[in-house]
């Protein structure tokens, strides 16, 4: 008993930017017996900035800040202060967050619904080195995410593969025209205006054009004017 009194609490950072959820989230860390909260951030680049500064042996970290989000933040820590653990929280599970957070260096992630009971087993987990996701759910997701990175490098290659007239097509698209209005502007027939869509499909592996449309919006070949909502027919 003695020992356990005298031994030294576990430092807690905690990064989140909505306030009140920090306050109770410090609070109810700071009620479990050997932990404490040496300092509370809101944003992403105070997270590295007090890390750096108070050396704090685990983090508490929300994934959607500003200045910086949670990965990126959690990457800065690791880099400068590499002892320090990182524990991920965020609103909802999802597994290229997780594989992400782990690529970053995090020792685990948690959902906010989990319980404080949860969070602080992870904290005491986090600071004694245990690995808070298993070797094989680490490969597992780690893999998943290599297989998405793949796969939108690939719909990268596809999107600069378009022909100019095409994404000139795309991008009338993208500011509204309708296909009548394409085709006189382009002053081609409204057969040829077709052939080019569904070539345009064909070239991107997509069923639709506002399939085609974000694909080319997020590659950077077109820039959104319109919402899309919806699909002309």
């Amino acid at each position: 008993m003695l020992a356990m009194a005298d031994a030294k609490p576990i430092r807690v950072l905690i990064a989140e930017d909505h306030r009140t959820f920090a306050e109770a989230l410090q609070r109810v860390i700071d009620l479990e017996a050997g932990l404490q909260v040496v300092t509370v951030a809101h944003d992403g680049k105070a997270a590295v900035d007090l890390a750096v500064e108070n050396h704090p042996d685990v983090v508490l970290m929300d994934l959607e800040m500003p200045d910086l989000d949670g990965i990126q933040a959690t990457r800065r820590i690791m880099k400068a202060s590499p002892d320090t653990k990182v524990v991920i929280l965020s609103a909802h599970h999802d597994d290229t967050l997780v594989a992400r957070a782990v690529e970053a260096g995090a020792a685990g992630y948690l959902t906010k619904t989990r319980s404080v009971m949860d969070v602080a087993a992870a904290v005491r987990a986090a600071a004694s080195g245990e690995e808070l996701i298993d070797a094989e759910e680490t490969g597992r997701i780690l893999a998943l995410l290599h297989r998405r990175r793949e796969e939108d490098a690939d719909a990268r290659d596809r999107v600069r593969r378009l022909t100019p007239r095409q994404i000139e097509i795309l991008r009338k698209m993208a500011d509204g025209l309708s296909s009548e209005a394409i085709s006189r502007s382009l002053e081609i027939s409204p057969q040829t205006l077709r052939t080019h869509v569904q070539n345009i499909l064909t070239r991107l592996k997509v069923h639709s054009k506002i399939e085609a449309l974000a694909l080319a919006i997020r590659h950077g070949q077109v820039s959104p004017t319109k919402p899309l909502s919806g699909e002309e027919t």
